[in-house]
């Protein structure tokens, strides 16, 4: 999940891991909404960036949980390294030469006094899977945990997941409190959503197929059929 709106967000600013970014009203409606939609599924675990947006953003999650699930914080997702971009307007980091490269080519881009953003989605990537792991090991395949970081650390994981390369990964877009659905199986990864922000998450709750992909699609999830939807992009 990513974190909801922010002050910044709603000015076009770059906060990046700027102390004191905090949810705006609507972010934090955002958030409580998608945590109205997560409590259908009992949650085994809550992990967060250290950053307030993402702090606050979990606690509407764990809140709405019947039984609130144990939580806590990972500095490997919190948000990219973005040097001397940080703080500046995007309106004015897309007049600059490198602005054209993180469109086109991230696998290259290194942040002036920052981060490279190759080297953010390994340490993404690497916490998330190892995340995931240790819930699979203690409650088994079919526990269900959430990731609460920003836009681009969960597209970079997603990117992963959908075994694209890193100069794709522009593509994907994941907006303020969507959720996005990775498992990780035994032979690959399987992404099951991405950037939803509406719809029924209750058949998270059943064991989803972990195994070979169905030849042919299958029969689709639990939820199939429901009129209503479970992806809004």
């Amino acid at each position: 999940m990513r974190h909801g709106r922010t002050t910044a967000n709603a000015t076009g600013l770059l906060a990046g891991r700027t102390p004191g970014v905090h949810l705006d009203d609507l972010g934090r409606d955002q958030a409580a909404l998608t945590g109205k939609r997560i409590a259908a599924v009992p949650v085994a675990r809550v992990v967060t960036s250290p950053l307030e947006r993402c702090a606050e953003t979990a606690r509407a999650i764990v809140e709405q949980q019947s039984d609130a699930p144990p939580s806590s914080v990972d500095p490997e997702l919190t948000e990219c390294g973005y040097g001397q971009w940080q703080g500046r307007q995007l309106s004015d980091l897309a007049t600059e030469e490198l602005w054209r490269i993180v469109q086109s080519q991230p696998s290259a881009v290194v942040f002036p006094g920052g981060e490279s953003m190759a080297g953010m989605q390994a340490r993404s990537v690497a916490a998330i899977r190892r995340h995931d792991a240790a819930v699979e090991a203690e409650q088994g395949p079919g526990a269900v945990w959430v990731a609460v970081s920003h836009g681009d650390i969960i597209k970079s994981v997603l990117a992963d997941a959908l075994g694209m390369h890193l100069d794709l990964f522009q593509r994907l877009e994941v907006g303020p409190a969507s959720v996005s659905i990775v498992s990780y199986g035994a032979s690959r990864p399987r992404v099951w959503a991405t950037n939803t922000d509406c719809g029924d998450l209750s058949w998270l709750a059943k064991d989803i197929p972990s195994g070979d992909a169905a030849v042919g699609g299958g029969a689709g999830t639990p939820a199939t059929g429901s009129r209503t939807p479970r992806i809004s992009t």
